[in-house]
């Protein structure tokens, strides 16, 4: 079933972005003969995979049943980032006081606007995702249902697409909490969260894992009472610990009101609210609320593709399986993105599309395994990682030498007022190979780059102790790091010969 490309509130915003993702206007074109690669679906996998196949010469059909962009664009990475922004706004006007900044009393969050500048820049930014653009590249673009009906064949709204070779990037949707009353009370996910135009008064954020924790911190900013379920005893349990430790207080400082490893029984409406019924140490206790997010997890769409008739493999859980190439059980079908990586990333989409075109259209032999993959949890601070944690290390046997700067002792960060987070760096135990590291800070993402291409071209932390850091800067952390590994090969043995070469030269 095609789904109708309505994008809620109606606006003149959301009305820009589906008259290029998704215009009700129009005309799939005729197919030609035969297509080089088909792709299905076009999030960033397969916008990618169809951009990049195109501009080799390729001739290339995209396929997409509601809106091109994806998650990403539609409801991921743009409007995340977008609220965040704004909720950032807040915590600095109320932290005005720290730098001598007298801020009147009375400062509100118009919430509508928020949204709605977030809805306005979505708007914008999907004209790079848009059909007519991909259409002036060369890519036969298909709106409608997709699905395998031979070996060599994809139909979409009634036209057969042959095809050489396929991609299958067709991403994932939210899981929905199997909790007794939830789907009869209602709740949000990330697809439609983002089309609120009022602030829910209180609000509860089911998952402490990235999104549940940056939208609950988010929302809190601007005005909402945030309760944040959470199965673990801490959230980002699967994070650095010093690293989650750091960011749970500034959640604690933020009022996020934090309930961990509580069993949540049934969900009910009562007197217009919604009211939680959860279960912490034999004792129960009644949590209202006026809307619930549910942000725990993601199942693959692999439901319509008819799969089975072209023999890929696949799990309902996990996706759609591939080899370190790629390519589906089916030779000639090949899947990248969310559909089947366990890294769900917009940048790993990205680069597994980019290593299909090779695969699939030049005999490439790119392997997934060989990616390194970071990532950041875009809180406030936020939270980016590249690499092994210490805890992959000591899995696997490989003994390691953590280096650690805390902020506080930078100067730029002591400058900014940005004193909580860390460089942690781990490097194989006895050489300077970088083997992970994790940042704490509150632009973390931008600071991890510098320690990913060292991992990928191999670069020692011994090297990064030479690059010149521009003064003052918190990346100025990495270099301080660095610096601290060469101390360590100042042995004994080796200072006391520096000091009679030295004591020779007087």
């Amino acid at each position: 079933m095609e789904l109708t490309p309505m994008v809620l509130p109606q606006d003149v915003h959301n009305e820009g972005l589906v008259s290029n993702v998704h215009p009700l206007d129009w005309e799939n074109p005729d197919p030609a003969p035969r297509y080089n690669l088909v792709v299905i679906g076009a999030g960033t996998a397969g916008l990618v995979t169809a951009a990049g196949a195109a501009g080799l010469g390729a001739k290339v059909a995209l396929v997409e049943r509601h809106l091109l962009g994806g998650d990403c664009l539609n409801v991921g990475c743009v409007p995340s980032k977008c609220i965040i922004r704004s909720s950032r706004v807040v915590a600095d006007i109320r932290d005005a006081n720290q730098f001598g900044i007298r801020v009147p009393q009375g400062m509100e969050v118009e919430f509508p606007f928020v949204m709605e500048r977030m809805r306005r820049l979505r708007a914008r930014i999907s004209a790079h995702d848009s059909a007519k653009r991909f259409k002036e590249m060369g890519v036969d673009v298909f709106l409608g249902e997709g699905r395998f009906s031979r070996p060599d064949t994809v139909e979409v709204a009634g036209k057969a697409l042959r095809f050489r070779k396929a991609v299958i990037a067709t991403g994932t949707r939210p899981v929905h909490p199997t909790i007794e009353g939830l789907a009869e009370a209602g709740f949000l996910t990330n697809e439609t969260v983002f089309s609120l135009t009022e602030r829910p008064r209180r609000l509860a954020v089911i998952g402490g894992g990235p999104i549940g924790c940056e939208l609950a911190q988010a929302f809190r900013r601007l005005g909402c009472e945030v309760t944040l379920f959470h199965n673990a005893s801490h959230i980002l349990n699967r994070e650095d610990g010093d690293a989650a430790e750091i960011l749970q207080r500034s959640f604690i400082r933020d009022e996020i009101r934090l309930v961990f490893d509580c069993k949540t029984k049934r969900v009910e409406k009562k007197n217009g609210t919604k009211v939680i019924h959860i279960e912490c140490g034999g004792k129960e206790e009644e949590i209202a609320v006026d809307e619930i997010l549910a942000g725990a997890g993601r199942a693959p769409n692999v439901e319509g593709l008819n799969l089975e008739a072209v023999g890929v493999k696949y799990d309902k859980r996990e996706g759609i399986e591939v080899n370190e190439h790629l390519q589906t059980t089916n030779p000639g079908i090949y899947a990248c993105g969310d559909i089947c990586l366990k890294y769900k990333f917009t940048h790993t989409a990205d680069a597994t599309a980019r290593m299909v075109i090779q695969n699939a259209l030049f005999l490439g032999r790119k392997k997934q395994s060989a990616l390194t993959i970071p990532w950041c949890t875009y809180t406030d601070p936020e939270i980016a990682h590249v690499g092994m944690y210490e805890r992959d290390a000591r899995e696997k046997g490989i003994a390691v030498d953590t280096f650690i700067r805390p902020l506080g002792d930078v100067d730029r960060a002591i400058a900014d007022g940005e004193e909580e987070g860390f460089v942690k760096i781990h490097v194989r135990k006895g050489t300077d190979k970088i083997l992970g590291a994790t940042i704490v800070a509150r632009h973390a993402g931008e600071m991890l780059s510098e320690i990913t291409l060292a991992i990928v071209g191999n670069v020692g932390l011994g090297t990064l102790s030479s690059v010149i850091h521009s003064y003052p800067t918190q990346a100025e952390a990495i270099k301080q790091v660095a610096d601290a590994y060469n101390r360590t090969r100042l042995t004994p043995f080796i200072k006391g010969l520096f000091t009679r070469w030295l004591a020779w030269r007087r």
